[in-house]
């Protein structure tokens, strides 16, 4: 079984992350590694700050590290939230606040298109081994809809549904989102450099 270290302390993401890989992976956290810094997120890029966050912990932790930086891309605003989704409304993580400021930025505004991006990086001592991408394409809702997943998922409809990634299954929707077009590539590269 291939190890692989997560490098977030998101237990949403790990858990995607975990349920896409499979059983052929122990997959763990920076949770399991409470001594580590944390690795400040400077770039401007979802690439850049991924990139900062592989590496670093690579350096620091033996074995494949694999980090994502990921976000909200509403045409609308510019591509905003973007890199800065979690924090949008000031506080990381802080998901109600985050979808209230993003309810509030719509507001008038007709066109609702968007997309989830996902960009992972893989390294090994240091080093950077790959990069890979994903996005899902939709469209944003005027109010939440749904229970289930994090962050702008009751505000977010992927492209040929009518329901939220709130509403639709974690099996669906770890199908269909940009993270899982990313680990898509991840796992293939992982089967690839492994023969």
């Amino acid at each position: 079984m291939q190890k692989l270290l997560v490098a977030t302390g998101n237990s949403h993401k790990t858990d995607e992350i975990r349920a896409i890989l499979g059983e052929d992976y122990v997959v763990s956290d920076l949770k399991a590694h409470p001594d580590l810094p944390e690795v400040e997120e400077t770039g401007i890029t979802f690439l850049e700050n991924a990139t900062l966050k592989a590496v670093e912990i690579s350096k620091q932790v033996d074995g494949l590290i694999l980090s994502d930086d990921s976000g909200l891309e509403v045409d609308a605003l510019g591509g905003e939230p973007g890199v800065y989704s979690s924090r949008y409304a000031g506080e990381a993580g802080n998901d109600a606040a985050n979808n209230k400021k993003l309810l509030h930025e719509l507001q008038g505004e007709d066109s609702r298109t968007a997309r989830f991006r996902c960009v992972m990086v893989l390294a090994q001592d240091g080093e950077v081994l790959a990069s890979f991408d994903g996005a899902v394409e939709g469209r944003m809702l005027s109010e939440l809809h749904g229970e289930g997943g994090f962050g702008y998922d009751p505000l977010f409809v992927p492209d040929g549904y009518e329901q939220t990634f709130s509403q639709l299954s974690e099996g669906i929707k770890n199908q269909l989102s940009h993270r899982a077009v990313a680990m898509e590539k991840v796992v293939a590269w992982l089967a690839a450099s492994s023969r």
